[in-house]
């Protein structure tokens, strides 16, 4: 384990995105921070920089740490405290290799994100935005019968894909909706949380994806979860079927799903999050019957605040010389 910092000397913390107030003034009492003066993401020479003159880099899920960042370092790094659960951006196996722990905030955005979920679910399958932008545009001559027809929620069979914390929040919601919950996962849950859930465990991907009416993706993507739903298995999707992602991008072929959609060979999707980030394919946006987020899941007050106390208490345990709460490990991914 390292050495505890001398009491007179304060842990220098670079920051490399904008945080809420209270945080930023918080980890301003307690450490030597340097906090930024703008939101914009930094480049990699900044972001080399950064860490080269900090004992502690507190990142989010728009800085990609990889081996070669990792290189340039220097020796004075010796935590990286994500602001986020997420760590795919960050190499932990290099940071690791080089004596630099990694900690993260997990299960703050559980709850959030899981409502955000069922928002998506019920924006694609109620066609929400359509009304709002028929509303917003002036365009509405009145009710009618056959107006704005979407489909009932109840009754559907929704599969979870990756039943951790969020997947397990979801479930709870859907179970209330009266929807019927199905999942895969890398390991089948113990049976009284089966119960609980009132969840049915599908061995077999493929199988559980060509049943079901609506797909909540929530696997963090790994190498063992990039284009889990590619072309070949998001073929095996009903026409009827929604496809709904507010996990990470990459765990879907993005190109496939937007050819498909725009042969309506899937009847719609609800994303927050997108293969290349912020970089989304055009063709994607222009579709009616896809619901596109710019990454809200996790964006409440009260999260991000709860967040910013996780990052904060790992680097607090951490400075007085013992092992952060939320260490994350190789094994772990």
């Amino acid at each position: 384990m390292h050495s505890p910092q001398p009491s007179r000397q304060k842990l220098r913390i670079v920051v490399t995105r904008r945080l809420p107030e209270a945080v930023e003034t918080r980890m301003k009492e307690l450490f030597d921070v340097v906090l930024r003066e703008d939101d914009a993401k930094m480049s990699r020479d900044d972001l080399a920089a950064a860490m080269r003159g900090a004992d502690v880099l507190v990142p989010t899920v728009t800085d990609h740490i990889d081996a070669n960042m990792l290189a340039q370092a220097g020796e004075r790094l010796k935590l990286i405290a994500n602001y986020g659960a997420g760590v795919d951006h960050i190499d932990v196996h290099s940071a690791r290799q080089r004596g630099i722990l990694v900690s993260n905030t997990p299960g703050v955005v559980t709850e959030d994100t899981a409502d955000m979920v069922m928002a998506l679910i019920l924006g694609v399958t109620r066609r929400i935005p359509e009304g709002m932008a028929e509303m917003q545009a002036g365009r509405w001559a009145g009710w009618a019968p056959t107006a704005h027809l979407g489909g009932r929620v109840g009754g559907r069979r929704l599969g979870i894909l990756g039943m951790g914390r969020i997947g397990q929040a979801v479930a709870r919601r859907a179970n209330v909706f009266g929807m019927q919950v199905h999942y895969h996962n890398r390991r089948r849950l113990r049976p009284e949380i089966e119960e609980e859930l009132q969840a049915t465990y599908w061995e077999s991907l493929d199988q559980m994806l060509a049943r079901m009416d609506i797909i909540s993706v929530n696997a963090p993507h790994t190498p063992s979860t990039f284009h889990l739903l590619n072309a070949r298995r998001l073929k095996l999707l009903k026409p009827s079927a929604v496809v709904v992602n507010t996990s990470r991008g990459e765990v879907i072929d993005e190109n496939a799903l937007t050819r498909m959609l725009r042969a309506k060979e899937i009847a719609g999707a609800g994303l927050d999050v997108f293969e290349h980030g912020h970089e989304i394919n055009p063709r994607l946006r222009e579709l009616p019957n896809v619901v596109l987020l710019p990454h809200m899941g996790s964006a409440t007050v009260e999260g991000r605040a709860e967040m910013g106390e996780k990052v904060i208490i790992n680097i607090k345990t951490f400075a007085d010389g013992h092992r952060p709460p939320d260490l994350v490990v190789p094994s772990m991914l």
